[in-house]
């Protein structure tokens, strides 16, 4: 059923686990579906001898498609009008993340019901991995 604005109330929460346990496999698979093949996503050598980093790490635009699923799942499909996101930290494998949405405002615009949502998505320490916003149109 979709979000209806008479049922919803600025604060109201949504919370999802998108991924349990990220595999360097799901990673690797990210790269050829998206076409990109950065070596700090795939090769372990690279990334930690060259580039500096603790382990190789997912791509952010993975983090934010699992991110934007949970708020399809809230809203519905097609209904989002706005999604924007900025990446916070970075995304390790075996991390496993869950991703809120929460109701910053109920608005009308050019006569569609609005809901305006804060969202986020943290690791499993609890450490924000994406932070954003979105809007989409709801029922009445």
């Amino acid at each position: 059923m979709a979000l209806q604005a008479s049922k919803l109330k600025v604060g109201d929460s949504h919370e999802e686990q998108v991924v349990k346990n990220l595999s360097r496999t799901q990673i690797v698979q990210y790269a050829g579906a998206s076409g990109d093949y950065n070596p700090v996503h795939s090769d372990e050598v690279f990334t930690t001898k060259i580039a500096g980093y603790p382990s190789v790490f997912a791509h952010g635009m993975l983090s934010m498609g699992m991110t934007g699923r949970m708020l399809t799942n809230y809203v519905g499909d097609g209904r989002l009008t706005k999604y924007g996101v900025r990446f916070t930290s970075q995304v390790f494998p075996g991390d496993t993340l869950v991703a809120k949405a929460t109701v910053t405002a109920i608005r009308e615009e050019n006569g569609e019901q609005i809901v305006d949502l804060d969202v986020s998505t943290s690791n499993e320490e609890g450490i924000e991995v994406v932070k954003g916003s979105a809007s989409a149109r709801i029922d009445p």
